[in-house]
């Protein structure tokens, strides 16, 4: 592998990890309006210091320099020189979208645009400049020790803290038996490839610089003649004599970039003290914490929890081990049952008929397990896309002026990896709908006898083989009343018309519909829950509303585990094998004559309860020749999709079956009303309807019809 490729590797992991990070400093950022909480600190600390240390590694100096200022906050915080106030969290989560617009600028090679950093720079001085009461200094200190109070689960807005109690540092513990901590003897022997990763030992030493006082010695016992000597290689190490009473944490954390591949020893330096002066005892009576310890695998410092990727999609997956494993073991299950088969090639005697059918079945079980456990390392927790919202429902709500507590559940809940990136903007847009149409002002709710503080829940859990998404708020409910009369007063449906409460909510998913009075930046315009419909039916799903007025709505939305491969229903028409999504099918009846009708002479109606369902005749619209023209000689499968409901007129239903989607359009060419093909085991190629494309081209080929005949 070339230098170059090197480079853009560990460019690549710089960037990811620095996304990791931002997302850490966010989610922790939003937990501390609940109460200060050292360990939430430190973890924004660490984040901030290893993002910094990182981009200054690689020469991205703009983030370097504005999340030192920001570092340097986030010090006084932790150390307790510094009450945490609402205004200081403000400036750092808009901090933290200026060290994410930097970092996505540099990842894309573009140049860094210092406008707006250069105005929160001035923020961040701002608030370093001011004073803080001794008095606050020392109320968030005592908070800051002891564990903060339980949140009941039910105010919970993020998933339960696991507030752990303050360590000691190394330092404190042998500065009481010995004498004031006074500096540090690090010896530091890196690995050779230390060059390699891009990592510059100066850089290092002028941060701890930083600290204090710093003095530099070189080992170069290791160094090969001039002959033997590689240049991208490291030979050396150093001993490092750091002077002032620093934190072990803060002297750890500045070796973060290279611990993990290097050798650091770290040996504090302790001043001498009445009670050690007395007593002649060896420094090997000190506690074991205060002894000398390798750090060869960085387990001196906690390392910030793992969050969401948030630099947007990406061609890479992490994938566990425990998936990897299994997959190498059903590999070596088929090369054995390969083998097993392999020999009836050679040689066929009819009494090996059993041994034959009992080596296909094995394959059948293989080929299926195999395919589950490719499908598995696809799946991504729901969670990654969740994580978005803390931060958005927090913004939203301070510029609507609402109180709204958020609750998150099933993110641990996994689906494809397409899906996820694909489903992420029309839930922002439920959200978003949901803060500024559903949930009411504080003073609002009160008048309606509610909590002035609404709930926004989001929901992910498994139904069947389809992941179901609740988006549920406690708000002011859906007002059919308005709905029906705006959509009366646009022309989208008759003035005597009779809809059903399903109906009247639907219409919200129509193109360019509204009932906000006012136009704002928020929602009004018209634009967002048709693109929300029209994207989840384009992955294979569909959404249901329910709402009671003055209680809240709830929106689900049904969508496949993966794209990849479909759970369908077989359908026969004629000699044609179709295959329809379970997901769009709402049942299948057997029609008689008293429950068909017509309008105009046209349109074929089938009377499903209380509803009239338009009939589409798929030989018809694909021109085949079906087994019988009768609808009572077939049966009807019911349809639903973009809210409508059909029924189709087949000849039989076969067996039910998962199958993998080819593309036609990639095949052939994209036809009207098909949304791929499968090969089914005898070879026979099956097309899979695309429902909501289907349902389209027969409303546009009746309208059409219908205009011809006026």
């Amino acid at each position: 592998m070339s230098i170059d490729s090197e480079m853009e590797e560990i460019l690549s992991l710089f960037f990811e990890e620095s996304f990791e990070g931002l997302d850490t400093m966010e989610s922790g950022l939003l937990t501390l309006e609940d109460g200060a909480d050292r360990e939430t600190i430190n973890n924004i600390f660490r984040a901030a210091h290893s993002i910094k240390g990182g981009a200054g590694t690689f020469g991205f100096m703009e983030i370097s320099e504005f999340t030192h200022s920001v570092e340097t906050l986030l010090d006084e915080m932790r150390n307790g020189a510094r009450a945490i106030t609402a205004d200081a969290l403000q400036v750092l989560l808009q901090s933290v979208d200026v060290i994410r617009e930097m970092t996505q600028s540099a990842q894309a090679k573009q140049p860094i645009v210092m406008t707006g950093p250069n105005a929160l720079s001035g923020e961040l001085a701002r608030i370093l400049a001011q004073r803080v009461a001794p008095s606050a200094v020392a109320d968030m200190s005592a908070a800051a020790s002891e564990a903060p109070p339980a949140v009941p689960a039910a105010q919970s807005t993020v998933a339960p803290r696991i507030v752990q109690p303050v360590k000691r540092d190394i330092a404190a513990v042998a500065a009481a038996l010995t004498g004031p901590l006074e500096g540090w003897r690090i010896v530091f022997a890196p690995d050779v490839s230390l060059f390699k990763t891009c990592n510059d030992p100066m850089r290092i030493f002028d941060e701890l610089a930083n600290l204090g006082p710093l003095e530099v010695t070189a080992n170069v016992d290791d160094v090969p003649n001039m002959s033997d000597l590689e240049p991208t290689q490291c030979f050396l190490s150093w001993t490092l004599l750091l002077r002032g009473a620093v934190e072990h944490a803060r002297v750890a954390e500045v070796f973060d970039w290279v611990d993990a591949s290097s050798k650091i020893t770290y040996e504090p330096i302790y001043g001498v003290s009445s009670s050690s002066a007395a007593t002649d005892g060896p420094a090997a009576d000190l506690p074991q914490s205060a002894a000398p310890r390798s750090a060869g695998a960085s387990d001196l410092h906690a390392a910030p929890p793992s969050a969401a990727k948030s630099g947007g999609e990406s061609g890479s997956l992490r994938v566990a081990t425990e998936k990897v494993d299994a997959l190498i073991n059903l590999v070596g299950e088929l090369v054995i049952t390969q083998s097993m088969l392999g020999r009836f090639a050679e040689k066929y005697e009819p009494e090996d008929i059993e041994a034959l059918r009992r080596s296909l079945a094995q394959l059948t079980r293989n080929t299926r397990e195999l395919q589950e456990s490719v499908m598995q390392i696809r799946m991504l927790p729901i969670g990654f896309s969740f994580n978005r919202f803390p931060r958005l429902v927090h913004d939203l709500s301070r510029k609507l002026g609402k109180k709204v507590e958020l609750k998150l559940s099933g993110e641990n809940t996994e689906l494809d990896k397409t899906v996820l990136e694909k489903i992420g903007d029309p839930l922002v847009h439920l959200v978003r709908n949901a803060l500024d149409h559903g949930l009411e002002a504080p003073a609002q709710r009160v008048a309606a006898g509610k909590s002035e503080t609404g709930t926004l829940e989001l929901n992910a859990f498994h139904e069947g083989g389809s992941i179901i998404i609740e988006v549920k708020d406690d708000g002011a409910g859906l007002n059919k009343e308005r709905i029906l009369a705006k959509a009366r007063e646009r022309g989208l449906v008759d003035s005597d018309a009779m809809l059903s409460d399903e109906h009247i909510y639907n219409l919200i998913f129509v193109a360019g519909f509204s009932t906000a009075d006012t136009v704002s930046d928020v929602s009004g315009r018209g634009v967002g829950m048709d693109v929300v419909r029209r994207n989840i039916n384009d992955l294979g799903g569909h959404v249901q509303i329910f709402s009671v007025q003055g209680q809240g709505s709830t929106i689900r939305i049904r969508l496949p585990l993966t794209l990849a491969i479909l759970e369908g229903q077989v359908l026969r028409v004629g000699k044609e094998i179709y295959v329809a999504s379970l997901v769009s099918i709402i049942e299948t009846v057997q029609s008689t004559r008293d429950n068909l009708s017509c309008v105009a002479g046209r349109t074929e109606l089938f009377k499903h309860r209380a509803d009239y369902l338009p009939i589409i005749r798929l030989h018809e619209l694909f021109g085949i020749e079906p087994d019988s023209r009768e609808i009572s000689d077939g049966l009807l499968v019911v349809l639903e999709a973009d809210g409508r409901r059909v029924a189709m007129l087949v000849d039989e239903l076969l067996a039910q079956q998962q199958v993998v989607i080819k593309s036609l359009e990639t095949n052939f060419k994209q036809v009207p009303g098909l949304a791929g093909a499968t090969i089914h085991g005898d070879g026979t190629v099956a097309l899979i309807l695309d429902v909501p494309g289907l349902i389209r081209t027969f409303l546009e080929r009746q309208s059409t019809q219908m205009g011809r005949a006026a």
